[in-house]
Order: C-alpha cells, then structure tokens, then sequence
C-alpha cells in the first residue's frame, strides 16, 4: 500500500484539492510540504501529536517536511475555534516557545542533511511593509468570503478584532512565501484550518498564475486533536517535565473502548494488518489493545526505555507484579508542611492530582479520594512528617494515583 492510500486507510485524510495531482506526488516522495505550530505555550501537546506522526510518516516516504513555527502569526492568534481573543504573548514568550517546539519536533523528525526544515515565520512577517501588503495580498482577498469562513462565523457574534481578522491573510502569506523560498508545494491542517489553506493556494495561484503547483489537503488533525489534547485536568504535554511519561503513557491507557482503534490507525507505526486483527478484539482484549496503544506513544515519545518504567509501574498499581518505584511521586518538604502537617486538600494539589482547592474539596465530598485504600471524607483530614517519611498511597477516582512522602 502505498503512503496516500495508507493515510486514506488509517483515516487521516478529510479533505483534498487536486486529489490526483496530490496522491501522485505524495506517492512518489515529491511533496514538500508545510504544516504551522503556533507558539501558544512552551510545550506541544497531544493535539500537535497527529500532525507530527503524519509529518513523519511522509518524511519516511520520501517526502520533505517543512515545519512552520508561528512566530509571526502567534503575535496575532488563530481564531479558529475560540469564543473569545487568545492572550497576547510578549516577543520573548514567543521566542522562548519556538525554541521549546524546536527541541520537541527533533524527536519526530530527521532535520539532517535537507531532509526536513524548521522555518520561522517571524523572518518574513514582521518585516512587511503594511501598505505594501495590502497592495499586494489584500486585492486577493474578498471580504464577504472571508466573513463565511467557519473560523470567523463562530467569533461574529461576541465580536471579531481586526487584529485577528488579519490571520487567514497572514497565514495564506506563510504559504506564498514557503512557495517562493522553498517551492513548497502542499500545505496539510486541521480541519478548520481549511478556509485559510485555500486562500493561500488561491494566493498562490493569483499572484504567480494558475500553473502555480500549490496544494492544499485538510486532515481530521483539528476536532480529534483537541479532543485528544485535553482532559477533565488540562492539557496533555509532550515535555515530560508537565506530563510525565507515566501520566502520558496512562492517558492513553486509559482512552475509550470506542476511540482505541482510531488511535491505533491514525497515531500509531504499527501495521494496519496488524490494527484489523484487533479490531475483532472485544472485552479484557480491548485492555491489551489499550496497553499496545499506550506503550507505543509513549516509546514515540519519551522512548522506550521511559515506556517500560510507565508501564511497570501502571501494572505495580492496577494488577501487581511491576515495579513500584516507577510510580510516580512527590515530594515535600518543610515548606510545604503547616506547623508540621499537610491537609488533605493541600495535598491533592500538590500532588497535582486537582488543580485548585475547589476541585480538592469536591474530589474528598463526593468520596473520590483515598490515601492508602482507606476513603477520605474529611476535608480537615491532616497528615505528620512523620506519617510521610515512608510515603503514602494517594488516589483520586478509579485511575488517579501519586505516592506522596516527606523529605527533611
């Protein structure tokens, strides 16, 4: 199977232009391509995490990937799929998320020797002249088409600034100037990036003639990402110092029955011969399924040596036999403590297993919450130093758990 057959097969593919043109350079290792990663934090998240895996899997194919970092477009903000404006970041927030997002992508994709580039959008945007620009883009861009588009229809009614009105045009821009600096000739997003990718292609198009070779193909990256990026806590990062490897390897673990083989296919290297044989998997098999899935993201991601302490440890807490010091823990110490003693709701927050107070409180009322399998209703429940020097068992729901203990 061929790579533009196997993105169809593992269901990666929403929308094409040009779907002949398109399969055939895929096929033939003569794409380059570009997908954008703004720098709205310093971490990538599971929601970039499809975009990487398909970034990789056609460099393999021998295709050359371009990844955009929005250096330029992060000043303004994507509209895309927000009731209200993004916070505006300073240059050196900015500047500082780029070099996170450089640092990550390493880990997916092979920079060397021209197989891949790493471009900044900053280097072209910020040096335009705004005149010039509208001379030269905006006569391109209608106005009542704009206002169709989904990624504004959804901000209209608590209003648009014109700061963000200008994405889809500095976005289009991103592709005419990868164009011409790099003949990139395909652009892949989300799915409700796909206004703002055909405007470029339309750029493109217009201002250098219709034989321009510019393409455009949107892919479910977008709705199944963000569904994928978040949790009841917060977002899923790639930087192991936010999420652990074992807190990444138990989100998977624990995705849903009905959402296992989707993540198998579209995030996963193994065969799909090898994901149809587990599509007639049903009951404790769909656990196994889960474990596979877990275990290979995690390997992805943070290798395979940090995959087999999460697993370990996931197996020490749920069915016994693994390695209990792969548990993760916390640690504190006499700062922490309030004359000599932590609170139950302090303790589930710096445990990180709630992220406020209120969610702490609400956890131990609804009898969410155990330390050491005995269930904690108190809220005035208080632990000593001395009941933390071995370490305790805390849980918070079904799957939740940290072992908490005391260093002087």
């Amino acid at each position: 199977m061929k790579i533009y057959e196997e993105l169809q097969a593992r269901g990666l593919i929403a929308q094409v232009t040009d779907e002949t043109e398109i399969r055939e350079l895929v096929n033939n290792g003569k794409a380059t391509f570009y997908i954008g990663f703004d720098p709205t934090a310093d971490s990538l998240h599971v929601g970039h995490f499809m975009a990487l895996c398909l970034m990789k899997r056609l460099q393999e194919a021998g295709n050359r990937p371009i990844a955009l970092i929005g250096g330029g477009t992060g000043m303004v903000g994507d509209p895309s799929g927000r009731t209200d404006m993004r916070q505006m970041m300073t240059v050196e927030t900015i500047q500082h998320n780029c070099e996170c997002f450089k640092k990550q992508m390493s880990r997916f994709i092979d920079f060397s020797e021209g197989k891949a580039l790493m471009v900044n959008n900053a280097d072209w945007l910020l040096d335009l002249n705004y005149v010039e620009l509208l001379r030269e883009v905006g006569a391109c861009f209608s106005v009542n088409r704009m206002l169709t588009a989904e990624c504004y229809k959804q901000r209209m009614e608590k209003g648009l600034s014109f700061l963000e009105f200008n994405y889809m045009i500095m976005q289009s821009y991103d592709f005419y100037a990868l164009y011409q600096k790099y003949g990139c000739n395909m652009q892949f997003g989300g799915d409700d990036q796909w206004s703002n990718m055909l405007g470029g292609t339309e750029l493109i198009r217009r201002k250098l003639g219709k034989d321009a070779y510019a393409m455009t193909i949107t892919l479910l990256l977008n709705s199944e990402g963000k569904k994928m990026g978040k949790t009841q806590s917060g977002a899923v990062w790639l930087d192991p110092n936010k999420t652990t490897p074992y807190e990444f390897y138990q989100y998977w673990r624990n995705v849903a029955d009905a959402d296992v083989l989707k993540c198998l296919r579209m995030l996963t290297f193994l065969p799909l011969e090898q994901i149809d044989e587990m599509d007639r998997w049903e009951g404790s098999q769909l656990n196994t399924a889960k474990e596979i899935l877990a275990f290979s993201l995690t390997s992805l991601v943070h290798g395979e040596e940090e995959a087999k302490k999460a697993e370990s440890a996931a197996k020490a807490l749920f069915v016994g036999g693994g390695d209990a010091a792969n548990i993760p823990t916390t640690e504190l110490g006499a700062e922490d403590l309030v004359d000599g003693t932590i609170d139950i709701l302090a303790m589930l927050q710096k445990a990180e297993l709630v992220p406020t107070k209120s969610e702490a409180r609400r956890a131990v009322e609804q009898g969410g919450v155990t330390v050491e399998g005995e269930k904690i209703l108190d809220i005035r429940k208080a632990f000593t130093a001395d009941e933390l020097k071995d370490g305790i068992m805390v849980k918070k729901g079904k799957k939740n758990f940290r072992k908490v203990i005391y260093k002087a």
